[in-house]
């Protein structure tokens, strides 16, 4: 995802008056030029990093949602829309079976060790934005057994 597109549909929602849809891709927006600005890359923004700052607040989004109180409807609307929203920019993530092929197939020698600290610093890296940490966690404790 290019941080020129998330500015663009911000645009088209403030022009249709769709404020919910606008709050939360702004909120967005500005994720992404805080982390890039944190890690030295304001003015070229990768799309690595803007996926990774999607995911991290799809995560943060769904918290909300699941700690909110029921009572509260107006703020469980909000939640759920920005929720949402978010998941519509959020990448496709890898299947648990998709992870355990990449797994075994790239890292047979490491997983041999059936050490999982081990694989686990060697998968992370490969895998971080491309798939859940508890899949791959999952995946890495099954494989370890």
């Amino acid at each position: 995802m290019e941080i020129k597109t998330l500015q663009n549909d911000m645009i088209a929602a403030m022009k249709a008056k769709e404020k919910g849809r606008k709050d939360a891709i702004s909120a967005l927006v500005s994720a992404v030029k805080k982390a890039a600005i944190d890690e030295g890359c304001r003015d070229n923004i990768p799309e690595e990093l803007v996926d990774r700052v999607i995911l991290k607040e799809l995560k943060t989004a769904k918290e909300q949602l699941d700690t909110c109180p029921a009572e509260r409807k107006d703020l469980l609307e909000e939640y759920r829309l920005r929720h949402d929203v978010i998941q519509e920019y959020a990448p496709a993530l890898m299947s648990e079976d998709e992870v355990r092929t990449y797994i075994t197939e790239k890292f047979a020698e490491i997983v041999a060790t059936g050490n999982k600290g081990q694989i686990m610093k060697a998968v992370m890296a490969e895998l971080k934005g491309k798939a859940d940490g508890k899949v791959i966690n999952q995946v890495v404790a099954g494989l370890c057994k």
